[in-house]
């Protein structure tokens, strides 16, 4: 076949190349906070909420008030602190003599293990100081503020309830980088390093991520393996529980000879085969072993680097082929 011919049918040769093509693993994948940057509200003392100042899905700054609540402990704390440092103000002002440098440690102790006992209750140094001014005091009350930026994820508590020390209260998230738990098989697994190439899908959008952790634990239930990624959420589109796809992107670990799926056709006995030129534009037909599936590209065995192999029109040829007009030597 001429080259004007090959061009009139829109036949393609080219010739292979070795290569190591990525292998895309697909996993089921579930969006969770990024534990590291995500904060739990808890009291520090059993309370009562009094106010809430922010809702469930709302976006806060560092320092904004979140909760307000009222304690009995804390009432006693700020009464205690408020005692010792109005006595510890009070003797550090003294010149008498008469007082001894034991009695102003003693006093000054007192109101620094006071202040620390309020510190470690959670109230805030701001709040503190409007004891030493004895201002708009309502012993018993305090608040709880943000300390990340961020979005409000949980907030499972009522006005008026009773909570009790440690319990959390409200769960903040900075969902700037997000956390994507994606469950492999342990063969599969296996395959994966933090080097690994990794795209998160939703909604046919796909952002890149990395892997951070490998789980070495395998769940007895479905038999399967964690792998943790972080996925950037620079325009948050991604929020927390959303479940996504997640594509691998596996190179081999030996190059291979690959050819596009139009090239591979089917012989009379069944058997795949590619159609092969020379330099003398004639065609032949050569039986290879079909093997793994890259996109579009499929892994040709049987057939060696540099072969100039029809990659467009080989169904065109075979189908010439069966008519006994049709003379692939150009005879």
């Amino acid at each position: 076949m001429s080259t004007v011919q090959q061009q009139l049918a829109n036949i393609h040769v080219t010739a292979l190349k070795k290569h190591k093509p990525s292998q895309k693993l697909y996993a089921p994948g579930e969006l969770k906070e990024n534990g590291y940057t995500s904060y739990v509200v808890s009291p520090r003392t059993d309370s009562v909420i009094v106010t809430r100042h922010t809702t469930l899905g709302e976006r806060v700054k560092v320092g904004d008030k979140l909760i307000t609540l009222y304690s009995e402990t804390m009432a006693q704390a700020q009464a205690d602190y408020m005692v010792s440092a109005s006595e510890w103000k009070r003797l550090e002002n003294l010149t008498d003599q008469s007082l001894s440098d034991s009695q102003r440690v003693q006093a000054k102790t007192r109101y620094l293990a006071n202040m620390g006992r309020l510190t470690a209750l959670g109230l805030s140094s701001h709040a503190i100081s409007q004891l030493d001014e004895q201002s708009n005091i309502e012993l018993g009350q305090y608040s709880l503020y943000a300390q990340i930026a961020g979005i409000v994820l949980q907030d499972d508590f009522a006005q008026g309830q009773r909570v009790s020390t440690g319990q959390t209260l409200m769960l903040l998230a900075d969902e700037q980088n997000l956390w994507v738990e994606a469950r492999l098989s342990v063969n599969d697994s296996q395959q994966i390093s933090q080097q690994s190439q990794v795209v998160v899908e939703y909604q046919g959008r796909a952002y890149p991520a990395k892997v951070i952790q490998e789980s070495h634990t395998i769940d007895p239930v479905t038999r399967t393996r964690n792998v943790r990624l972080q996925v950037s959420n620079q325009d948050h589109q991604l929020h927390a529980g959303m479940f996504v796809n997640v594509h691998f992107l596996l190179p081999t670990q030996q190059p291979i000879v690959t050819v596009p799926e139009t090239a591979l056709v089917r012989s009379t006995d069944g058997d795949w085969q590619v159609f092969v030129t020379d330099e003398t534009n004639q065609f032949e037909a050569v039986q290879v072993q079909r093997g793994r599936a890259f996109g579009e590209q499929i892994e040709v065995i049987g057939i060696p680097e540099g072969t100039h192999v029809v990659t467009q029109g080989a169904f065109f040829i075979s189908s010439q082929l069966a008519k006994s007009s049709f003379d692939p030597h150009n005879h």
